[in-house]
């Protein structure tokens, strides 16, 4: 009964942990679609670089739609900002990928970087001010970290073949993809301390 007690007041007392907790099965689903996106990568390398264009697109929308969830549902006092422009950053170029399909490869590569590093980034800034409320919140500093240097990558060597551009964003997504999902497991069993 101490235990049960102390679990409920100490989740009560970390807003933050709980808004995220409630909201868990979103870093779910943001995990599971991101490593969609890279085994297709992967199992069908030859498809064109327009197919790519519009699976990211798919990917990038869907990412951003699930961002926005998250950041609306959670009734916390913490500031939610930095998951609603990772929302709005995956909408934005997940509807400039098909409103501008005939857009060149090299632009695209910018608008990929240049997402995937501010969605990094705002993930850095939300799990720094996670990590106020529960220790060693790693997971998602890590897939931040990783979302940046991948923009860095693109951002800075958009030369690159279009298999290794394949292979990238495949490594990328379910690298990236493992991490959310860990962080959602995490974030359940917390859920289940507060109730």
């Amino acid at each position: 009964m101490t235990t049960t007690h102390s679990a409920r007041a100490s989740f009560g007392a970390h807003p933050l942990l709980h808004g995220l907790a409630r909201n868990w099965w979103v870093f779910l689903l943001r995990g599971i679609a991101a490593i969609a996106l890279g085994m297709l990568a992967f199992v069908w390398p030859a498809i064109t670089l327009a197919t790519l264009v519009l699976l990211f697109g798919i990917y990038a929308l869907a990412d951003g739609v699930l961002a926005i969830v998250g950041a609306v549902n959670g009734r916390t006092p913490m500031p939610r900002w930095w998951l609603g422009i990772v929302g709005l950053a995956g909408i934005a170029a997940g509807v400039m990928t098909f409103v501008r399909p005939d857009i060149a490869a090299v632009a695209l590569l910018i608008v990929i970087a240049a997402w995937a590093l501010a969605a990094g980034l705002m993930e850095v800034i939300g799990a720094i001010q996670l990590r106020k409320e529960i220790d060693n919140e790693w997971l998602l500093i890590l897939s931040g970290i990783l979302s940046m240097i991948f923009g860095a990558i693109l951002l800075f060597r958009p030369g690159l073949g279009t298999l290794a551009l394949i292979y990238t964003i495949g490594s990328f997504a379910i690298a990236y993809g493992v991490l959310l999902i860990a962080f959602s497991v995490r974030l359940k069993r917390h859920s289940h301390e507060g109730r």
